[in-house]
């Protein structure tokens, strides 16, 4: 093998190179699960984007594989040989009280953005831990503390500076680059690297919040009563339930010390008088080894759930489900507790509100129709990885019946990271269209030690769904017209005719009044396919305006005359339309 000769890297960068062996090196790819190991064959401690995009570039050319290392919890599969990056020095925080937003370097985190954005009244959509990197946090989703009130943290992101596989750095945002944007919220690394986040910051200075514990044999319970409760509170009100066996340790507060204790967490954003309402459903459920709900300012908020800030070594994995019934609940039950054959913490996270709504700029975070997310982890100090995978494959196995897929950020790691399991996280339509753009953007798939989406292979079928670049979400008050077209077209023209409407779609989204549209397929037969447009409008007349133009007329044409897209003279080809008017949600969304 040609040895590399990476001292021309070293002299290209400001931060530290470090090889195996050399002072500093373990340090530099230790994490926070202590169960994954790097093992790099060079790391390169990034102290700026030019040493993101000159390290990027070297690995390209000597075709070696890039993983990331951000700050915080982050990170799936261990580095077997490759270049690492990590990004801990790039830590820059500014916040802009006028515009409400913050700007953040590769590497920091949310405990020096809560502070500063509390300075200003304002706060960011950060998890339960404030130690977590915020920007890998982002970039797979960011299930948010405040997350039925305010959405997914990706939902708030307005730019993103990133080194793709090419070792170019591009300023993406949702106009610039609408793929790249989209595919890098929901996809975390696949497609390169964020050295630099905008997003929004939301009005947030206080909340009423804390916990009520409950002893393990009242379990079964008091998870009825908060599923039950679930269904009737508000969006300002965020909540989860946790199954947790504190050990036997002086530092943890005496009621709890060795004890398997049920705790439910909260986080109001309204009034302390109207949360003390809320919270009655719960405290009239069962007695309470300790309660701290209190009124607290947003900057103590990592209180509520009081995650360890320790690094520790774990197995873990997730799933979205799609409602909590009895049976759900006796199953988790059944797998967890005080009898379970290995020391598991379990956490339910109730979803909806904001969380399911679509963004204003689409991205890829999946699923967002799940009403609740189950997390399990599996401490792996006296159990070995091998029991803790069987374990959590046991669990997740029984509870099939429920689930709808997974959250990325929480997958755990090794066999829980491969990329079945991450396609997992997305819709089938999503992951398509993901592997379609690593085929663009990453067709090498150089950066595939992550929770990875391989390249669609070359020469494998068109996309069936178009790309959100034709989509237009608007504000759209009062009412809209609808189109639907329904084609069929045999198999060898298929792919002509995608071209075609992919074209034609691209010319609409130029048009005033134009909302989406969207094309959807199903094989009616072994040669034939059958398809369906769903094209909406903000009224007939924006419709009858924009197809009376003559220049759209024009292109619309020699779209269709296009040798590479004809489909006017397929056989058997058919189109039925059908208009109606309907009330319109307050926005269209792909």
């Amino acid at each position: 093998m040609e040895r590399i000769d990476f001292d021309s890297l070293a002299a290209r960068i400001e931060g530290p190179l470090l090889l195996p062996g050399q002072e500093g090196f373990d340090e530099e790819r230790a994490g926070f699960n202590l169960a994954v190991r790097h093992r790099p064959e060079v790391i390169v401690g990034a102290a700026r984007t030019e040493d993101v995009t000159a390290a990027v570039a070297f690995a390209g050319a000597h075709d070696l594989p890039v993983a990331v290392q951000n700050t915080g919890h982050g990170f799936s599969v261990p580095a077997e040989r490759g270049l690492l990056i990590t990004t801990r020095r790039m830590d820059a925080v500014h916040v802009d009280p006028r515009t409400r937003r913050a700007y953040v370097g590769a590497g920091a985190r949310f405990d020096r953005v809560i502070p500063e954005a509390a300075r200003h009244g304002l706060a960011p959509l950060n998890g339960s831990a404030p130690h977590v990197g915020v920007v890998p946090y982002t970039l797979g989703g960011g299930l948010a503390l405040l997350g039925r009130s305010h959405g997914w943290a990706a939902d708030r992101v307005l730019a993103m500076d990133v080194v793709t596989a090419d070792g170019r750095l591009r300023h993406v945002t949702p106009d610039s680059e609408p793929e790249l944007y989209g595919a890098l919220l929901g996809a975390r690394d696949n497609f390169g690297i964020v050295t630099g986040m905008e997003f929004g910051l939301v009005p947030v200075t206080r909340l009423y919040g804390g916990g009520l514990f409950y002893d393990a044999e009242r379990t079964p319970g008091i998870l009825d009563a908060y599923r039950q409760w679930t269904a009737t509170v508000p969006e300002e009100m965020n909540s989860s339930a946790a199954l947790i066996p504190f050990p036997d340790d002086p530092h943890v507060p005496a009621p709890m010390r060795g004890r398997h204790v049920c705790h439910v967490r909260v986080a109001f954003t309204g009034s302390p008088e109207a949360g003390e309402r809320l919270v009655e459903p719960l405290r009239r459920a069962g007695p309470r080894l300790l309660e701290s709900l209190r009124d607290l300012p947003y900057e103590q908020s990592a209180d509520i759930h009081d995650d360890p800030p320790v690094p520790m070594p774990w197995a873990a994995d997730n799933a979205f489900l799609a409602d909590l019934d009895g049976d759900t609940v006796r199953t988790i039950l059944r797998h967890t507790g005080p009898g379970a054959p290995v020391p598991a913490i379990v956490e339910l996270r109730h979803l909806g509100g904001a969380l399911a709504r679509r963004p204003a700029h689409p991205n890829t975070v999946g699923h967002r129709d799940a009403r609740f997310m189950l997390a399990v982890l599996t401490p792996l100090t006296g159990t070995s990885v091998v029991t803790a995978d069987a374990f959590l494959k046991g669990v997740f196995k029984d509870l099939e019946p429920w689930t709808s897929g997974r959250f990325l950020n929480f997958m755990g790691h090794g066999v829980n990271a491969g990329p079945e399991r991450t396609r997992t996280a997305y819709t089938p339509d999503d992951h398509r269209r993901l592997t379609a753009l690593k085929a663009d953007y990453d067709p090498r798939n150089i950066f595939r030690l992550n929770y990875n989406i391989p390249p669609r292979p070359a020469g494998a079928p068109r996309q069936e769904f178009p790309l959100s670049a034709a989509f237009r979400p608007v504000d759209t008050p009062g009412s809209s017209v609808t189109f639907i077209n329904v084609f069929e077209v045999s198999a060898e023209h298929l792919d002509a005719f995608v071209a075609q409407w992919e074209q034609r779609a691209a010319l609409m989204s130029t048009k005033p009044g134009f909302l989406d549209s969207r094309l959807h397929r199903a094989r009616s037969s072994s040669t034939r396919f059958q398809l369906v447009n769903v094209a909406h409008w903000e009224s007939r007349e924006a419709w009858e305006a924009a197809t009376s133009d003559d220049d759209f007329r024009r292109r619309t044409r020699a779209a269709q005359n296009d040798p590479q897209a004809q489909i006017t003279s397929s056989p058997g080809l058919y189109d039925v339309a059908v208009e109606f008017s309907t009330t319109a949600p307050s926005r269209w969304r792909p």
